[in-house]
């Protein structure tokens, strides 16, 4: 997905654009595979109708139009679910939360544009120690949740998640989708993964289940032209999904395992340590005992 578009500045309110801003602003590198989410949006065409959904109003905005600037795996653990461009001077970033809801998503999203700022003016080789204001495209962030769980609201803001509705120096205005039934490319990816999940559900983790779901949302005209034209691509995506799931399941046990031995290690190395803490489990399950007593007499 590269882009050969220069940085724009709004004619109207910059006036002309300086050699510095219309420096070229790089495509991020993407090294490992990608989701499923990152997949649809690098091809242009679905990024513009993603950008067309969230900006109906801008109707004569083209794929030209658009910068990517995603940022390099640096919120994810390991799975790229998320998604930063620029379009004409707004700069859009939006992430996915695929399966337990948390606010914390706002503080995620906060550290996401403070890094895509940074790196714009770094691209578009603006100092922040000038007495000129640096050029800024126009935040805005967005959330897709696909999971169970009822989020309840519209715009979900720092403020009101981390401060109780007190002003602070800082807020971050976040705008959750959750719902999937529309026809636009976001209600569409929605219920691409409630399809998914659901036959998950029936068939496990399987071939079987991805090519089912697959199979019903081309029916239901769900993502039909997208996975249509990269069938076995979406496949290989979501199995290298569920490998990396695997590992980081393994890696997870085992590091379990080793502070386990190791803890057993140090106790077998001091005897006296093990009578300290045989003789604490006994005074509490006596303790324990003595309390369960009093209750039954209630």
């Amino acid at each position: 997905m590269e882009s050969e578009r220069k940085v724009q500045t709004p004619a109207k309110e910059k006036g002309a654009v300086s050699q510095a801003e219309s420096q070229e602003v790089p495509k991020a590198n993407r090294n490992v595979k990608d989701s499923v989410f990152w997949d649809i949006f690098s091809d242009k065409r679905y990024l513009l109708q993603l950008y067309q959904t969230l900006h109906p109003e801008d109707n004569d905005c083209t794929e030209e139009d658009l910068i990517c600037v995603t940022l390099e795996q640096i919120l994810v653990r390991d799975i790229h679910n998320d998604l930063g461009f620029i379009a004409r001077d707004k700069s859009l970033i939006m992430l996915e939360a695929q399966s337990n809801w948390t606010v914390n998503i706002i503080v995620r999203s906060l550290l996401y544009i403070a890094r895509t700022y940074q790196d714009y003016f770094r691209e578009s080789a603006q100092s922040l120690f000038t007495t000129k204001p640096v050029h800024m495209p126009e935040p805005e962030i967005y959330v897709v949740y696909s999971g169970d769980e009822k989020v309840g609201k519209e715009w979900i803001t720092l403020t009101e998640e981390f401060f109780g509705g007190m002003q602070t120096a800082l807020e971050v205005r976040v705008k959750v989708f959750t719902g999937g039934l529309g026809s636009d490319i976001i209600s569409q990816y929605i219920s691409f993964t409630k399809v998914v999940n659901e036959w998950f559900r029936k068939l496990g983790r399987t071939r079987e289940a991805v090519a089912e779901a697959m199979r019903i949302c081309r029916e239901r005209n769900i993502l039909k032209e997208y996975l249509e034209s990269r069938q076995k691509e979406v496949e290989d995506i979501m199995f290298t999904l569920f490998d990396q799931e695997e590992v980081l399941r393994d890696y997870i046990a085992s590091e379990r395992r080793e502070q386990a031995e190791e803890v057993a290690r140090i106790l077998y190395e001091n005897n006296v340590a093990v009578e300290v803490i045989a003789k604490s489990l006994k005074q509490n399950i006596r303790t324990i005992e003595s309390w369960l007593g009093l209750a039954h007499q209630v």
